[in-house]
């Protein structure tokens, strides 16, 4: 049998995961639209 306190702590993540689920995803979105550094390298040096 587990012990409470990781019950515990796995329903605490659980619920902190529902809590930030959109600005997660809404997160990585913005990251995702940033173009990543070695393309502009690339576009420079040509």
């Amino acid at each position: 049998m587990a012990k409470k306190s990781l019950i515990h702590r796995e329903k605490k993540r659980q619920k902190l995961e529902q809590k930030y689920h959109l600005i997660r995803r809404s997160s990585k979105k913005e990251i995702s639209k940033v173009p990543s550094l070695s393309k502009n390298w690339n576009k420079n040096i040509i």
